[in-house]
């Protein structure tokens, strides 16, 4: 099986994937911008060839590289970054080289555009915000006063929360009109919630291979734009509703043989037309892992190897790896270098030696969304999450408790 692997080198430990690829006798090739000299040992390791590109957005280059990799190795049978950066990028590639084991380019928009994802939540009668596509102001003004305030707006085909705002009156959305890009963007009505995950590995035949959820209490669009402390914990096991919702929108969207990221909201207040305080409405899919360290904070939550059991489902389409150890809440504190905290790094490290898991420092490229000085540790109970969180974050406000999941 000839694999290539775009990107391989960023996020840094994406160099796993390659190295389980190999490890199961596929044969892995890689495309980056990044000189060989400068990728790590393990992933030179395991990659039979690496073709530099100056630029991953050059596609005469990528089209280059694909074809010295046919003429060499013969027909490519999976092209994969697991980057939402590159999806699209990816989809060209295997339309343009006839790779039958991703999204083509006619597929991709289903999972790219949140308007789209609207009808696949309708099939899989899954609540979703009400929304209307940004025109004008006055079509703008319909809908708000169809919906009230406040109204989120993002990017059609946004990365994260990139972009992404909150408008509480006229005169934001005044604003917005004055300062809006020449880009698609969608206005939604604003859901008061937990942002809940449903993070897995699918294979060929539809099976879910693995699971876990991560609960995030801040607003994500308030840690991007706001500045506000960035941490989130991975579930120890999934919620029976979010195992149904996550299930009915895999069915729905009809995803196949990848990592799947797929973000639900679990109202903390009644919203009419939506649900009541607790039930479970739909956010976005991302058809890839969820980003940061969150595949290492799932293999310390759930005794897991995410990273082995994805190689396995490429390599043979079931998980050959049985992992049945401990599962645990594992918490995610980002801490921003601009913000002056109570504790040292070195004192959290010392207070929570035993449960620490990883103490480093986030890529520049993602940490205005995840902060700069990352903290992840496992607990038992979700006292010892808030008590966590509390003494990382201290004295800065706007930490709310984590609430006990169904």
């Amino acid at each position: 099986m000839n694999f290539v692997f775009v990107s391989p080198n960023f996020p840094a430990e994406y160099a796993r994937f390659c190295v389980c690829l190999h490890n199961n006798g596929v044969n892995v090739l890689g495309i980056g911008d990044c000189p060989y000299d400068d990728l790590r040992q393990d992933l030179k390791e395991a990659l039979t060839e690496y073709y530099k590109v100056d630029d991953l957005r050059n596609y005469d280059q990528m089209i280059r590289a694909m074809g010295h990799f046919t003429a060499k190795y013969g027909k490519i049978d999976w092209v994969e970054s697991n980057n939402e950066f590159w999806m699209e990028l990816d989809a060209a590639l295997r339309t343009d080289f006839n790779i039958t084991t991703g999204l083509k380019s006619d597929e991709i928009m289903r999972f790219r555009s949140k308007s789209a994802m609207k009808r696949y939540y309708q099939k899989a009668r899954i609540p979703a915000a009400r929304y209307h596509m940004v025109s004008d102001i006055e079509a703008a003004r319909e809908f708000i006063q169809m919906v009230g305030y406040p109204v989120i707006v993002k990017p059609d085909r946004g990365v994260g929360a990139l972009a992404t705002y909150r408008l509480e009156k006229d005169e934001d959305l005044v604003h917005f009109f004055e300062e809006l890009p020449e880009i698609p963007y969608i206005m939604e009505e604003y859901i008061t919630g937990a942002v809940t995950t449903y993070d897995g590995i699918i294979n060929g035949k539809g099976e879910v291979l693995f699971a876990a959820s991560h609960i995030t209490m801040n607003s994500i669009m308030d840690m991007v734009n706001e500045g506000v402390p960035v941490y989130y914990y991975v579930n120890k096991d999934v919620p029976k509703d979010v195992e149904k919702a996550g299930k009915a929108v895999l069915k729905a969207f009809n995803v196949r043989s990848r990592f799947f990221h797929l973000e639900f909201f679990r109202l903390t207040k009644d919203k009419e037309g939506i649900g009541k305080k607790g039930d479970i409405c739909a956010l976005e899919v991302n058809m890839r892992p969820a980003g940061g360290f969150t595949p290492d904070m799932l293999n310390f939550g759930q005794s897991a190897d995410v990273f082995q059991l994805w190689a396995d489902m490429v390599a043979f389409d079931e998980a050959r790896h049985v992992y049945d150890g401990p599962h645990s809440y594992c918490v995610y504190a980002g801490r921003r270098d601009s913000v002056p905290y109570t504790h040292s790094l070195d004192e959290i490290g010392a207070r929570y030696a035993e449960n620490l898991r990883k103490l480093t420092r986030m890529p520049d490229a993602l940490a205005g969304t995840m902060g700069n000085q990352v903290c992840i540790a496992c607990f038992d109970t979700l006292d010892e999450v808030d008590d966590f969180v509390a003494f990382s974050f201290s004295p800065q406000k706007q930490i709310p408790k984590v609430a006990p999941q169904k």
